[in-house]
């Protein structure tokens, strides 16, 4: 995609092709911030353009991970209580 300028009105028919553009490239994972860097336009009008576009926009932040496997509910090992409820430091001889 082209660099739009920055004072540019972007109206009518090429505001549709780009909000579709936008829309498309958002879709397969493109932030906001990775399309103002292509378009050179702001993060306000990308995030106006998607939403006019009605675009389910994603959370912030990068996204949560969901572990593939359950986490133990207990040690597999079990400690005897002495190591359990030790600090670093009462451990250390000194």
């Amino acid at each position: 995609m082209a660099k739009l300028g920055k004072s540019v009105r972007i109206t009518g028919e090429s505001r549709a092709q780009l909000a579709a553009d936008l829309k498309a490239q958002y879709e397969q994972g493109a932030s906001i911030r990775e399309l103002t860097r292509t378009t050179g336009r702001s993060y306000g009008f990308i995030h106006q353009v998607l939403s006019e576009a009605q675009v389910p926009l994603r959370g912030r932040g990068r996204p949560w991970h969901r572990r593939t496997t359950p986490r133990p509910t207990e040690c597999p090992v079990a400690l005897p209580s002495s190591a359990r409820t030790r600090r670093p430091e009462e451990s250390r001889a000194g």
